[in-house]
C-alpha cells in the first residue's frame, strides 16, 4: 500500500525589521505599522478592563519595568483552510508581549509573578521568547481591583490583547504568499508497515491562569477557543500539523 496523505500544511514566514506606529495596521514590505487609538476602543470592550497601555520596544531596550508577564504570542493567520492545513502566514521579527495587573496593584499571575526588569526576568533567544533581534509589542491591561481572583480577569485581558492582534492578523491574511521569505510544507501522512506513533503531552487545567485553550479561530489566538478546564480535563486527540500550526494555547 502507497502512503496516504492526510493533511498538508503549509506555513510562509513574513520578516518583519521595523515595528512603528501608523494610521491604520498594514505590513509594508518588512515593516509593521500598527495604531495606538485601537486600545481606546478595546478599553471599553470590557467594564473589568480599566486601563490598557501600549508601547513598542525596540530590540535591546529591555532595561524597563513591567507588570508580571502572562504570554508571549507570535502573529499567525490562516490564509487558507482551518489550523492544521492550507496556509498559514506568520510573522518573524516581532512577537506580542501582553502583561497584567488590578488596580490594586494585585499581579495577574498564579504560581509565580514575573514583575521586574524585562531584561532581568526574561531569558531571550529560547524557545517562547523572542530573540535579542526581535521587536516586543507591549500590551499591559489593568484589571478591576477589589475583585475575587478568578479566570474572567485574566480572561479580560487575553481577550482585548487577541482583539488587538486580529487586527495584524487581518492585514497578514492580504499580503500576497509569494513575497514570503520562504515557504515550509508539512504533511500529515500515514506509511504502511511503518510504526504507529503517539505522542503524549500532559498540559494544566486547574485554576484561573493555570489553564490550556484548545480549538481557537487563530493560530496561537483566544476567540473560539475552548478552555481543558471546560473539557473536564479529558484527553485530546490531535495532528501534529495541528499542534505545530498552533492549535494549542497555553494560558500561563
Amino acid at each position: 500500500m502507497e502512503e496516504k496523505i492526510l493533511r498538508r500544511l503549509v506555513i510562509k514566514p513574513f520578516s518583519i525589521n521595523e515595528v512603528r506606529y501608523g494610521n491604520r495596521f498594514a505590513i509594508k514590505g518588512d515593516v509593521l505599522e500598527i495604531v495606538h487609538d485601537k486600545i481606546e476602543e478595546l478599553k471599553a470592550q470590557d467594564e473589568l478592563i480599566k486601563d490598557i497601555k501600549l508601547e513598542i520596544i525596540k530590540p535591546g531596550d529591555y532595561n524597563r519595568e513591567i507588570n508580571t508577564i502572562m504570554d508571549i504570542i507570535p502573529i499567525s493567520t490562516k490564509v487558507l483552510g482551518k489550523i492544521g492545513e492550507g496556509i498559514t502566514h506568520t510573522i518573524t521579527g516581532a512577537y506580542v508581549m501582553l502583561t497584567g495587573v488590578d488596580e490594586d496593584g494585585r499581579q495577574m499571575h498564579e504560581f509565580g509573578s514575573s514583575e521586574g526588569v524585562l531584561n532581568e526576568q526574561m531569558i531571550f533567544g529560547r524557545r517562547g521568547t523572542p530573540d535579542i533581534t526581535d521587536y516586543i509589542i507591549h500590551i499591559d491591561v489593568t484589571i478591576k481591583g477589589g475583585l475575587p481572583y478568578d479566570r474572567s480577569l485574566p480572561n479580560a485581558c487575553f481577550k482585548a490583547c487577541d482583539s488587538f492582534i486580529q487586527e495584524i492578523r487581518n492585514a497578514l491574511k492580504t499580503i500576497d504568499g509569494r513575497l514570503a521569505n520562504g515557504s515550509y510544507e508539512y504533511l500529515d501522512k500515514i506509511t504502511p508497515g511503518k510504526k504507529k506513533v503517539v505522542l503524549i503531552k500532559q498540559i494544566a487545567g486547574q485554576g484561573a491562569m493555570y489553564d490550556n485553550l484548545l480549538f481557537a479561530e487563530e493560530p496561537s489566538g483566544f476567540e473560539g477557543g475552548t478552555s481543558i478546564i471546560d473539557m473536564c480535563n479529558m484527553p485530546m486527540i490531535l495532528s501534529p500539523n495541528e499542534y505545530r500550526d498552533g492549535i494549542l494555547r497555553a494560558l500561563v
